[in-house]
Parts: structure tokens; C-alpha cells; sequence
């Protein structure tokens, strides 16, 4: 074994799932990711002082609570990180569970076979160098999962910082982590390793506390869904965080996400690539309607996760919900003191659909006794800053507001103090009063600043010190993350009564016989749906005038002629659509018409199909697209030349029920 030298900085968002080994179904059980996320003693392989990841990984198991022993094992023996280390892993005591694997490529097999042989059965790879970086690459790290299988053991990585469990304080986690580690409801799972460390930072600045934090690295055996399935069944965890570049393991994702639902688990994920440079488009005017990232859309709206769009987002969604629960409803109440926070507020309600209904007459008249007489009793209601005169108003408030029947959650615009002054008992006193009016309202209350800023370390120590709820931080962001909180909880409310559909994963599309990548006439589709049961007009295909004659005269005027031509997306603008003909030389011009344009379009033309006309209606286009990932995707939207232009559809992963 060789020293680690430094890592080279590589990224897991550069590896293709098709060199993943992981593509189907997991390759571990709940049961084996259990115990790598909660081992009793540790062993650092290939630790050096040479090394920075080596140094952070050491300080942060003695720094953050790890009661376990922390093992050493360098290849040339003496003094590592202040303490004895070992020159071999079968020189290590018995009893490790975990090692942290810090070694180059070109020795990492027979240091996994040494592992095995050690019954060490998990193990978190540092080292790089694998599918991130060409074929090479990955085939390593398919020899090494295989490897792995054959010996039983647990890897999660390589190319990945490690975890930090901090519900158990056991931090095997190669960067720097500062102190306090807050310790809470949030699972975090990351497929970046550069950005777990800035979320943990934002998390710990704005007060909100994890459960487990991963950076999963390459996925070659523990996957997003894996550490996902853990948090769902992890009693320390209230709502489950994920950044996501791929989603490896569609079928596993819908399964575990339906699973997080029906525990009541919020799933927050900010899923990165919008772009639709990868999608695959049908020819159909259906793929026109599809994108890569709108079925992202379709599938996380279908399975009650909630989509954001930035880290703070993300994080401080988490943070409502692991404080909340499930909301009541959208009806919101604000109490601030400040006119332009209300105008900020109200504006921003509307971009999240949350309503902000008048006041009850009782609640109009109560607030009129609180609040000074220059002050307008209104929702959002503007204390205004009397309160530097009366410090109670704001609470006073906001226990009238809480008896408003028309109100489901209520907004507080207050904020942790800043600054420790040199007596802070009325910092104390005003926050314990404020925090004791919270815990007194029977409904909700979501406690918002009015910008983004860190919860500096006096403003958390009085926020432990009175048990303040958390604080979201800037108006924008804080109704971003309530919008989606009474999204979710309505949604799962739905669901566990039974009134919205969550579908089994990938569903089973009919067969068709069809050549792949052939297009069907409309005569075509059409009779294929009407053989399965789907209601269409009727019509015939016809190749003459004469034929197009009789067939009219069997459907029943007036009728339509259309081109049949599968290689044009849309025949009205050529001509080949030919409405409202009541007899039958109208019918026959109409036929010669169509056929010619589309001969002229050169189009392959089979001739025209006859429908009787149908009366006015909403046009509509239905479509299906099998998404390489999600399977069959179904678009609705307006039809017709519509499509093009509005774009505006709706998307739903299969199957669907009528609702």
C-alpha cells in the first residue's frame, strides 16, 4: 500500500448510467445500508499526515461525538494524526465495521480483498479515478462492485466525501465540519460532493439540523435510493433532502418516493439539467410536448415530491415541514410589523397560490383593540412600529389572529437577535415572550425574517436558550417554501384518503405491431384505439372519388375529407383537410383536392379518409411518448395547430385513473 496523495477534483455528474453498474434494482439491503450508515468502530486506511482529507476525517470523528474507536492503518507504521497507527489491515483489532478508504486506484482491489478477509464489511471509497473519467475508469469500478458481491461487502462511493450521521454523531466525512454540528430532522442526500459541505454550512447558518448527510460519489452499489429507503425508515428523520443530477434507478425511485409518502415523509429534491438537449422527441406532434425535465415534472408531481429550484430552497423547505408537519390548508394570516414586508407578502402569496382572505368581523374588531389607532386592520396586517413602544403588540396580535375561522396558517415576521448587547436579558425576555405566544395558537404559525441572512451564534443561543421556533429566512424564499409545504400536505392528504392516484412504477404498455420508429396514418391510430376500447369518430380510408362518395353517403353528411399521408404533421396547412361537404360533388372536388396537395407536398399519399362532421367542441391532442427513462408518458393539451403554438399541456407517467 502507497501513501494517498491529494485527490484530484472530479465530479459525479460525469458519469453515464450506462457504465453504471447499479441499473436495475438495488444491490444492497436495507439491512447492509444500516450498518455502513451506523458503524461501532472505524478505520481510516491509508491515513496520512500528508493529507487533508485524511486530517478533516480524524478531527471530525473526535471533534463531533464519535465514541467508537478510530483506527490508523498506513503502510509504513509509526505516528498518524498524533497516535500509533497500524502497517496492514490484518494487524487491526477485531470489531471494525467501517473503514474509510483513502488509497490510489491501482491498489484498491486488494485492498478490498484485505477487508473482506478482515470481516470488515462496509466501506466509504474516497479515492477517484473511476466511471468519472472514461472507460477505463469504469471499468474499475465494475471490478470492484463485483468484487464487492462476491465477498459481501457494503461500499458507498468511490469518488465520494463519505456521510455524516449526525443523529448518532458518527462523521466519517473527508471535509472540514464546523462546529456546533446541529443535530435534527433532515436527512440530506447529495450526488455532489462539493456541495454537500455548502449545504451543511447553510443548514447549520440558518439553524436547521440533520439527521444524515451522504455524498453518494459514483453510486457503483449504494445509490440515491438506497440512502433514500433509510431515511424513510429512520425514526431520526422528518423530511428527506435530495440533490439530484441523474436519477440511475427510475423504478426504485418511484417505489421508495410512494414509500416516503405513505410515512408521511416529505421528499424535497432540487433536480439539476432543465436542459432538453438530451430529450428524446417523437415524431408525433406528442414529442413536441415532452421534454426530459418536464416529465421530471410530471413524475415528482405525480408522486407528492416537492420540486425547488435552489439549495436555500431546499434546505429551508426541509425545514418548515420538519418543523410544521402537514399544513391545514392556504388560508394565510400575517402579522408583521412592517407596510412594505405586507406588500412584499401579499405579492409573493399570489405567485404561490396561497390566499390571503379578509379578517372575520370578530377578528377586524379584536385587532382594533390591540393595535394603535393609526394602524389598518387588514390582512396582511401591519402592527406598524409601534411595537418599539409596546414590545407585546406583535404577540398580542397574534393571538387575536388565531382565533380567525377563516385562517389556516399563520405568518409571524420576527427574527432572532443579532448582536449580543451587554445586557441581553430583554433579547431573552422578548423572544421567550414571543416563543410562549407561538406554542399558545392552535394554528401553525410559520415565523419569517424579512431578508436572508445567518443566524448568527447569539441569535442561536437564545433561540435554544427559549426554545425559539425556526426562522425562514427573507420573505421571498419563506413563501417559496410555505407555497410548496401546503402543496405537499394537501397532496398527501389527498392521497391517504384515497382521492389521488400514485401509480405503480413503470406501467405495462399494450404491444403494438409496429415497426420501431415507423409513423402511423391517422386511419392507422385510429383503429388501433378504437380495437382497445378508446371512442373515435368514425371513418373509412378510401383510395377514389367514387369510393369517398359511398362512404359519405354510409356515414351520413355532412362529412370531412382528409388527407391520408403520414409523413405530414399538419394537413390543414397544405389543404389536405377539406370540412362541413354536403353532397356528394363537394365530396368528390374534396377528394381530387387532398390527394393532389399531397402528391404536390410530395408526401406519401394512401389515399383520403372520410368522417362524418362532428359539431363544435374543445379540440384536444392525446399522445404517448415512451420516455427512455420514466417509460410511457401520456400529454394532453389543446390540439390541432394549437400545440405548436400555446405549448401548453399536461403530462402524467402511466398509468392514470380517470381522475
Amino acid at each position: 500500500m502507497t501513501e494517498l496523495s491529494e485527490r484530484p477534483t472530479t465530479t459525479a455528474a460525469t458519469i453515464e448510467a450506462a457504465t453504471s453498474p447499479t441499473l436495475h434494482g438495488s444491490l444492497v439491503t436495507p439491512e447492509q445500508v444500516s450498518t455502513l450508515f451506523n458503524p461501532k468502530a472505524i478505520a481510516l486506511i491509508g491515513a496520512t499526515d500528508k493529507s487533508n482529507w485524511s486530517l478533516s476525517l480524524f478531527a471530525n470523528l473526535h471533534t463531533h461525538g464519535f465514541d467508537g474507536p478510530v483506527y490508523l492503518v498506513n503502510p509504513r507504521g509509526g505516528v498518524v494524526h498524533g497516535e500509533q497507527s497500524y502497517a496492514t489491515i490484518g494487524d487491526l483489532p477485531d470489531g471494525v465495521d467501517l473503514a474509510f478508504v483513502m488509497v490510489p486506484t491501482t491498489v484498491i482491489l486488494d485492498i478490498l480483498e484485505q477487508l473482506a478477509d478482515h470481516d470488515i464489511k462496509s466501506a466509504v471509497i474516497l479515492t477517484s479515478g473511476f466511471g468519472e473519467v472514461g472507460a477505463e475508469g469504469a471499468k474499475l469500478e465494475h471490478q470492484v462492485v463485483d468484487l464487492a458481491k462476491r465477498r459481501g461487502l457494503t461500499l458507498l462511493g468511490p469518488n465520494g466525501n463519505g456521510y455524516i450521521n449526525a443523529a448518532k454523531q458518527i462523521t466519517p466525512y473527508g471535509l472540514n465540519i464546523n462546529a456546533p454540528l446541529l443535530r435534527g430532522p433532515v436527512g440530506v442526500v447529495l450526488q455532489s460532493g462539493a456541495l454537500a459541505s455548502a449545504v451543511l454550512g447553510f443548514s447549520q447558518a440558518r439553524n436547521i439540523g440533520i439527521s444524515l448527510l451522504v455524498s453518494m460519489g459514483n453510486e457503483a452499489m449504494v445509490t440515491l435510493t438506497d440512502a433514500m429507503r433509510y431515511l424513510v425508515r429512520d425514526p431520526d428523520t422528518k423530511v428527506i433532502t435530495l440533490f439530484i443530477e441523474s436519477i440511475r434507478q427510475p423504478e426504485e425511485f418511484l417505489v421508495v418516493a410512494k414509500e416516503a409518502l405513505e410515512a408521511g415523509k416529505p421528499v424535497v429534491a432540487f433536480k439539476v439539467g432543465r436542459s432538453q438537449k438530451g430529450s428524446t422527441v417523437a415524431k408525433a406532434h406528442t414529442g413536441s410536448l415532452v421534454g426530459d425535465d418536464r416529465v421530471i415534472d410530471a413524475v415528482f408531481k405525480q408522486y407528492g415530491v416537492i420540486r425547488v429550484d435552489c439549495l436555500e430552497d431546499m434546505i429551508m423547505t426541509a425545514g418548515l415541514l420538519a418543523e410544521t408537519g402537514p399544513l391545514p390548508g392556504n388560508r394565510v394570516g400575517f402579522v408583521t410589523p412592517s407596510g412594505g414586508a405586507c406588500e412584499i407578502a401579499a405579492d409573493r402569496s399570489e405567485d404561490e397560490g396561497l390566499e390571503i382572505p379578509d379578517f372575520a368581523p370578530a377578528t377586524v374588531e379584536g385587532l382594533k383593540r390591540v393595535v394603535p389607532d393609526f394602524a389598518t386592520v387588514q390582512n396582511p396586517l401591519d402592527v406598524t412600529g409601534y411595537i418599539l413602544v409596546n414590545p407585546a403588540l406583535l404577540r398580542e396580535a397574534l393571538a387575536v389572529v388565531d382565533k380567525d375561522p377563516g385562517i389556516d396558517v399563520i405568518v409571524l415576521a420576527s427574527d432572532l437577535a443579532r448582536e449580543e448587547p451587554a445586557d441581553p436579558t430583554r433579547a431573552y425576555d422578548m423572544a421567550r415572550g414571543t416563543a410562549d405566544a407561538i406554542r399558545a395558537c392552535e394554528k401553525p404559525v410559520v415565523v419569517m425574517g424579512n431578508t436572508l441572512v445567518d443566524i448568527t451564534p447569539f441569535g442561536r443561543k437564545v433561540a435554544d436558550e427559549v426554545s425559539f421556533p425556526g426562522v425562514l429566512g427573507g420573505i421571498h424564499h419563506a413563501l417559496a417554501a410555505l407555497g410548496r409545504a401546503v402543496r405537499w400536505s394537501e397532496f398527501q392528504r389527498q392521497h391517504a384518503a384515497g382521492r389521488v392516484m400514485v401509480p405503480q412504477a413503470h406501467a405495462q404498455a399494450m404491444t403494438v405491431d409496429a415497426t420501431p420508429g415507423s409513423t402511423w396514418t391517422e386511419h392507422q391510430a385510429s383503429a388501433f384505439l378504437a380495437d382497445n376500447g378508446v371512442p373515435v369518430v368514425p371513418q373509412e380510408l378510401v383510395d377514389s372519388a367514387d369510393a369517398a362518395v359511398a362512404a359519405a353517403e354510409r356515414l351520413g353528411y355532412p362529412v370531412v375529407v382528409k388527407l391520408a399521408a403520414a409523413d405530414i404533421a399538419h394537413k390543414s396547412d397544405i389543404g389536405g383537410v377539406r370540412l362541413g361537404l354536403t353532397d356528394a360533388e363537394q365530396v368528390r372536388e374534396a377528394f381530387e383536392t387532398v390527394t393532389t396537395v399531397g402528391r404536390n407536398a410530395e408526401a406519401d399519399v394512401q389515399g383520403a379518409v372520410i368522417q362524418p362532421m362532428r359539431g363544435s367542441g374543445i379540440e384536444l391532442i392525446v399522445g404517448i411518448v415512451r420516455d427512455p427513462v420514466w417509460g410511457p408518458v401520456l400529454a394532453v393539451g389543446l390540439g390541432g395547430v394549437w400545440v405548436e403554438i400555446l405549448r401548453d399541456s399536461a403530462l402524467r407517467v402511466l398509468p392514470v385513473d380517470r381522475g
